[in-house]
């Protein structure tokens, strides 16, 4: 039979973080979570979106039990006064849901002067989870990252991750930030291991999935190319894409299946991966290259200036 978010079981107790969780695969990652007795705790940037999703949910189970907690990926700063909140009120995290993303976006900086979906996607979440890991280490739990298959199309410039000297192209710009996370992934199982520790890192992809990702950042800037682009995908996302509560299964599955190996990679189980229920799924070679994965972790904790604290492989 396949999995469905009915074979979600009960919750009550434990405590999930989900960021991105003001609408699309946050929301329904948080509907599921929240309906099963979880406490989860509402990491996003929009504090008037965030209540209007956490009344939705209430309106639908008045006891479900939340919380927001202001986090703006974009900004070192705010990551970090996150974290320490986070910390101060949880000595325990049964999971974290590392969700939110943007794609396709003209160049775009974050306030440290990364690329956006380099920041936001990549960089953002691991100094995040960096500063929550001792919640996460206390509860044995999850770090799930949501990646897609367009990690595909990415490629790892590690004298460049930045884009300050290549010419930006937004759509190889998201494939790298998706990649980074896969790689990401690997590398921090790699070294939740050599450390001792049975927390464990899982990615997860939603395949084609209707959210508002494929229309906020390519029409960010304006102009008529990105309107043409936001309607192409907005039609994409009415006729083709699954909807949010059947592309949210895979990173369901991630965080609250049993036996879920560390380090798998979990994506639905239709055609090119675009529909379907959970399965465990393919990635790309770069995708399993550990020296990659090792280089890239250097640069991220110095780029973000954040250690994980984890033993070398």
């Amino acid at each position: 039979m396949p999995w469905t978010a009915d074979d979600v079981p009960d919750l009550h107790g434990h405590t999930y973080v989900v960021t991105g969780a003001s609408s699309g695969l946050g929301e329904a990652t948080t509907i599921a979570l929240a309906t099963r007795g979880a406490h989860v705790v509402l990491a996003t940037r929009s504090a008037t979106k965030t209540a209007e999703v956490m009344d939705r949910i209430h309106h639908r189970t008045p006891a479900a039990s939340m919380e927001n907690l202001p986090l703006d990926l974009a900004d070192l700063t705010s990551v970090a006064a996150a974290a320490a909140t986070l910390l101060d009120r949880h000595g325990r995290i049964d999971a974290i849901v590392a969700n939110a993303g943007i794609m396709a976006p003209p160049l775009t900086r974050t306030r440290d002067g990364f690329e956006l979906q380099f920041g936001v996607n990549h960089l953002g979440h691991a100094a995040f989870v960096a500063g929550v890991l001792p919640a996460v280490l206390e509860a044995q739990g999850p770090v799930v990252v949501v990646s897609s298959g367009a990690h595909r199309i990415g490629g790892i410039d590690l004298a460049d991750l930045n884009w300050e000297r290549t010419t930006y192209r937004r759509w190889p710009a998201y494939g790298r930030s998706k990649l980074a996370n896969l790689l990401y992934t690997a590398e921090l199982q790699r070294r939740l291991e050599a450390s001792g520790h049975t927390a464990i890192a899982v990615a997860a992809h939603p395949g084609y999935a209707n959210t508002a990702l494929q229309t906020t950042g390519p029409t960010m800037g304006g102009g008529l190319r990105s309107r043409a682009t936001g309607v192409l995908s907005g039609l994409g996302n009415r006729v083709i894409a699954q909807p949010a509560s059947r592309g949210v299964l895979p990173q369901l599955y991630a965080t609250v299946a049993p036996d879920v190996p560390g380090g798998s990679y979990w994506g639905p189980d239709g055609p090119g991966q675009m529909r379907g229920f959970p399965t465990e799924v393919d990635r790309s070679s770069a995708a399993r290259d550990p020296g990659l994965a090792a280089a890239l972790w250097t640069a991220t904790e110095e780029l973000t200036g954040v250690s994980h604290g984890l033993a070398m492989p």
